[in-house]
């Protein structure tokens, strides 16, 4: 049996996630890419940072402390004394284990550079927990309060700014990466502390899926298109699946049908839910439409949209649209071959990511619900008060949509970061529903977009592999050339000062 996990508008973003030197006072930098040889046990140490739980105000409550985890490697640390660089991820929404083990390209890079790696988990998730623990922690809105992006920002600029003083590093630059999420940190840890970090690698974060900024059918949108352009027919079998399943879920002994069709396990099953599950893996496998065989969000193989289309386009599935759809999800949930029957009902969380939920209703308002006609999904219209009247029965509170734009901007922002913005990498797989709403267009000389047309969520910062494509080749390529610019310059920089 197996057990599922449906996240609701989950950035991974990381999933996650979507979650790799020096001679005097100017770096060299070999041509050659060096693989660390390390097993998955061996990529970090853990370690603990004491942090204050309210970094913005002066009452009792503030001045409260919780461990944060973080995760260090320092393989190839070439030192304080060498001004050695130090690459920082900035943690997504889950425990950062995940995303330290699907960011290989830290730790492909970290040989060239002698750099230290430093993975920050968020506050909230993972081991990082204030209040003793997840019972009081997640209680309510009063404890729940303190879990927000601007807190976790200011988390990691005290970690890091007592981190280079312990190690005697102050001089060492400072270059965060983060992906999804974590790249809409990032992102924003350079524009709210650039004493801090030198630069910022910020790979498939939407910092523009707010307010109206983006369109709410631009998510899936994208999802059609990556479906449609393998196949003409896989996209009408999908499009026109969730009236069949209407349609039989009403009839009698409709719903039993559906389950024996999807090999559903013998618990609640609703036509919903049944849609919600499809939805889940067309959604989640256009993410991670990867062109080498994963494990990040599921096991899957290279290029999971053309394997799925396959299944649904098979000469064996007859007219059946079920045996059809079926075939496709278990592309996303079976891999393997080797699970009896779906758990639907299952509430399991393996990677930490229960209270983006809060997160979603306070300041992550990220319209992605719109569907029209063209749409594989049902059409419908994104409703705020949907949201809003969730937000308020479950944890009695009024999201703030405008907030992040209020905070770290996005409207005009090509105009708004040419002005002062700088050292920023941001970069988008079209592939990605998430790249509607994520910087496209190079802004200036140093906040430099770079674009995919074949790219999937945060593919950049996966482990290389031998199959990767040129393309992808190229992108990181060109990433670490833009980055050791901004190493030369600082170097270059701090040697007259």
């Amino acid at each position: 049996m197996a057990s599922l996990s449906i996240f609701s508008s989950f950035l991974l973003f990381s999933v996650l996630l979507s979650v790799q030197f020096v001679e005097g006072s100017v770096p060299r930098f070999p041509s050659s890419l060096l693989r660390p040889k390390l097993t998955k046990t061996d990529l970090y140490e853990t370690r603990y940072f004491t942090q204050t739980l309210d970094h913005f105000n002066f009452l009792p409550q503030s001045y409260q402390t919780f461990q944060q985890r973080y995760l260090v490697n320092s393989t190839y640390w070439g030192g304080a004394e060498k001004r050695a660089p130090i690459f920082v991820y900035t943690g997504n929404e889950g425990d950062i284990e995940w995303f330290a083990q699907n960011t290989g390209f830290m730790f492909d890079n970290a040989p060239r550079f002698q750099a230290l790696l430093v993975f920050i988990e968020h506050r909230f998730y993972g081991e990082s927990i204030p209040f003793g623990g997840k019972e009081v922690a997640y209680s309510n809105a009063s404890t729940l309060g303190y879990l927000s992006s601007t807190q976790a920002l200011a988390d990691y600029a005290t970690l890091v700014i007592d981190l280079k003083k312990n190690l005697s590093a102050e001089r060492s630059p400072v270059v965060v990466f983060g992906g999804s999420y974590g790249g809409m940190l990032a992102a924003w840890f350079r524009l709210k502390y650039p004493h801090v970090a030198i630069g910022a690698l910020s790979s498939s974060a939407p910092i523009l899926n707010f307010e109206d900024i983006t369109s709410p059918y631009s998510f899936n949108n994208i999802i059609t298109q990556d479906f449609r352009s393998e196949s003409e027919n896989c996209y009408r079998v999908i499009k026109g699946s969730w009236n069949k399943i209407e349609r039989v879920a009403k009839q009698r002994g409709g719903l039993e049908k559906l389950r024996n069709s999807f090999k559903i396990c013998k618990d609640y099953i609703s036509e919903g839910v049944i849609e919600g599950w499809l939805g889940t893996a067309f959604t989640y496998t256009a993410m991670t439409d990867y062109p080498t065989p994963s494990n990040f969000l599921n096991p899957l193989p290279a290029y999971p949209v053309k394997e799925m289309c396959k299944a649904i386009d098979r000469p064996t599935a007859a007219n059946d649209t079920f045996s059809r759809l079926y075939g496709a999800a278990n592309i996303y949930y079976n891999t393997s071959g080797t699970v009896k029957c779906f758990d639907l009902d299952s509430d399991s969380d393996p990677h930490g990511l229960a209270e983006w939920s809060w997160q979603a209703c306070t300041e992550m308002i990220l319209p992605t619900d719109g569907n029209n006609n063209m749409s594989m999904f049902p059409p419908s219209q994104y409703n705020y008060s949907d949201r809003a009247g969730y937000c308020q029965e479950v944890y009695g509170i009024t999201p703030r949509p405008q907030w992040i734009t209020t905070e770290f901007g996005g409207h005009d922002i090509k105009n708004v970061l040419k002005r002062f913005g700088s050292n920023i990498i941001f970069f988008n797989g079209l592939r990605d529903p998430w790249s509607g709403g994520g910087v496209l267009e190079s802004i200036s000389e140093s906040v430099i977009a770079i674009v995919a047309p074949h790219g999937a969520h945060h593919v950049d910062l996966r482990f290389a592999t031998k199959e990767d494509p040129k393309w992808l080749v190229s992108v990181r390529r060109k990433e670490m050339k833009i980055i050791s610019s901004w190493l030369k310059q600082y170097y270059e920089d701090i040697s007259h000062s």
